[in-house]
């Protein structure tokens, strides 16, 4: 099999003709998998960010005093503490239970990741985390969605994205599950883009192996373009769809579409809101969210040095204190706002160890940073937002992430929290859950602890594992 033309001139064009030198080496299945992976390449963009890379080394301006400028988040709706804050909360729930009912609310998914840091070879939403279940997930957030759905009797359309690597076994599995019960029709899987790794001294894009260029996900910023070139806007807007909750497949407390935030999204006439939690301490690695001249931002915990961390309000709390969730809720017409220039969320350069193929094809396992990949955060869209609220949520609550294999955000810890929440929600609905005895309470039968009040037989004690469902 020849070269195609158009793989020949492009490359030739953008100066990555070596991508192909193997060509007469691969056999002709390898051959169709290569050309199809140039043929997807957005080489216009690599060229872009290649020039960006490299006016940022020539460049040698004022080191960045974000940190230094910015205070504490001025738009923020802190957790309830009197009878008339848990009364803003109740009538934000209303307004918010009322925007599904009347069928405006999606939900989006971040669902691009594997679970390797885990031990795990699947995607992470395919990891088991029901204490007593082994539900995984990615059936505790659907379970939430068809029960939400349930309750608003309108159908909430669940987005999900993968990446290259997640893409096919994360639709095996829903289809082996029959979409956990939410209907083909209303699950929509669109998938992240990859960006080319590229040589950090050079132009040259890298090659993981002869017939295959060494890629990785352009991070969950990506999720802004994805849903345009997946078609998923259009989706939006036949389907009524005005609002979309955003959550990420690894917290599994993670309260999806939140009528309480939804509402509060609604009553500040919000572009973006972001849910946070209050910070264990300043050394904690966590994006914290901030005002900057005005200006709702995130900044990464890695922008801040030691003395900033700890920098204190007149009151002595600490400036950043509200700790980023990855848990947001978007206006579609805003997303549609910031697609209108492909480049209105910068990208973020990290300089990365990548294992590839030298010249003569033989393999390179770097014992230091080689090359430069190239990623989207979707905290960046916040200064676009004409409003953006933040609200503070209860990090016991709703913040328990499976992230390490061991540790803090571990399985271990996730699964205590779901244990926790059930054994809390049952005492207050007047039963008892003996010591050690783990409890897990699907969202198909209580999304709450009003909901399983309503259910529980007055007094019921549990003495072994049990899922109510």
């Amino acid at each position: 099999m020849q070269i195609p033309p158009g793989v020949t001139a492009a490359l030739k064009e953008h100066g990555q003709e070596h991508l192909v030198q193997f060509w007469d080496q691969l056999n002709e299945d390898q051959q169709k998998r290569l050309a199809k992976q140039v043929r997807e390449l957005d080489l216009v963009l690599v060229d872009k960010l290649l020039d960006q890379r490299d006016r940022a080394k020539n460049e040698s301006g004022p080191a960045d005093d974000r940190a230094a400028r910015a205070e504490s988040p001025s738009h923020v709706v802190r957790l309830p503490k009197s009878p008339a804050d848990q009364k803003r909360d109740a009538d934000a729930a209303e307004i918010g239970q009322q925007l599904m009912n009347d069928g405006k609310v999606g939900a989006i998914l971040v669902a691009g990741g594997q679970g390797s840091r885990l031990g795990f070879d699947d995607p992470k939403g395919m990891f088991p985390i029901g204490p007593v279940s082994d539900r995984t997930l990615f059936r505790v957030l659907c379970e939430q969605i068809k029960a939400r759905s349930q309750r608003a009797g309108q159908v909430i359309p669940y987005f999900i994205m993968t990446s290259e690597a997640t893409h096919l076994p994360t639709v095996a599995f829903f289809e082996k599950n029959d979409y956990f019960g939410l209907g083909e029709d209303n699950v929509y899987f669109f998938q992240q883009a990859s960006l080319p790794a590229v040589d950090d001294s050079s132009r040259k894009i890298l090659l993981e192996r002869p017939d295959r260029i060494a890629t990785s996900p352009d991070g969950h910023g990506g999720v802004l373009r994805a849903l345009e070139r997946g078609g998923m806007l259009g989706v939006m807007r036949d389907r009524g769809i005005e609002h979309l909750y955003y959550h990420q497949v690894d917290n599994p407390t993670a309260i999806v579409c939140d009528p309480v935030f939804l509402g509060h999204h609604i009553q500040s006439d919000s572009d973006l809101s972001t849910k946070v939690v209050e910070k264990v301490g300043p050394e904690e690695k966590m994006g914290v969210v901030a005002s900057v001249d005005g200006t709702t931002e995130i900044i990464e915990y890695s922008d801040l040095a030691e003395d900033q961390s700890r920098r204190t309000n007149p009151d002595g709390s600490l400036v950043f204190w509200a700790g980023n969730t990855a848990i947001h809720v978007f206006r579609r017409e805003f997303i549609e706002r910031l697609l209108a220039d492909e480049l209105s969320l910068p990208f973020h350069i990290a300089h990365k160890k990548v294992a590839c193929i030298d010249e003569q094809g033989k393999p390179v396992e770097p014992d230091s940073p080689n090359a430069n990949k190239f990623e989207q955060f979707i905290f960046d869209s916040l200064p676009h937002a004409k409003v953006a609220l933040v609200m503070e949520a209860s990090r016991q609550r709703e913040f328990n992430p499976v992230k390490n294999a061991e540790g803090s955000d571990s399985p271990a810890t996730s699964r205590a929290a779901l244990c926790q929440l059930a054994r809390e929600w049952i005492e207050s609905a007047g039963g008892r859950v003996e010591k050690d005895v783990a409890v897990e309470i699907s969202p198909l039968f209580a999304l709450d602890a009003e909901e399983l009040q309503s259910k529980l037989e007055p007094g019921r004690v549990f003495k072994k594992p049990e899922v109510l469902e």
